[in-house]
């Protein structure tokens, strides 16, 4: 890392991107949060920050730093999307187990070395089958946490 520059900013520049106060707004908040936020959660809390920032803004936003690899989009099938970052310091790999029912997002790293063993297993097996090259993956765990239950 260059001296006094986070990871994600060399990363925008290294693409040819600017570090513009609204990806920094989003990308600082996103360092901070653990719980999945939604573009409307993340908009609602960075327009704080930064009042000049629009909701298209943060979509557009959103999928820049997604395409550069700084955050990743998660998706659980109840028509709305998260975001977690996908980098830095504080980033640690993990999956998550997703309640049905409240919505809940929990995050996991158990079993990581045996989990991706085997999907590595099973990505190469897809691969041969199919001629596909497969760039990244997500596994989520889809039931009902322990306050719904």
């Amino acid at each position: 890392m260059v001296e006094g520059q986070p990871w994600w900013q060399l990363r925008l520049r290294k693409r040819g991107y600017r570090a513009t106060l609204g990806r920094k707004a989003i990308i600082e908040f996103l360092s901070r949060s653990w719980k999945h936020p939604s573009p409307e959660q993340i908009y609602l809390t960075v327009r704080r920050i930064y009042p000049g920032i629009g909701l298209t803004s943060v979509y557009r936003t959103l999928e820049v730093l997604e395409h550069l690899g700084i955050i990743r989009k998660l998706v659980f099938g109840d028509g709305r999307s998260r975001y977690e970052i996908s980098g830095g310091p504080r980033w640690r790999y993990h999956q998550h187990l997703f309640c049905v029912k409240c919505g809940k997002v929990i995050d996991y790293q158990s079993y990581i070395e045996e989990k991706e063993k085997l999907l590595n297993k099973i990505g190469k097996a897809l691969s041969k089958k199919f001629s596909f090259k497969i760039n990244t993956h997500q596994l989520h765990f889809y039931g009902l946490c322990k306050k719904c239950r």
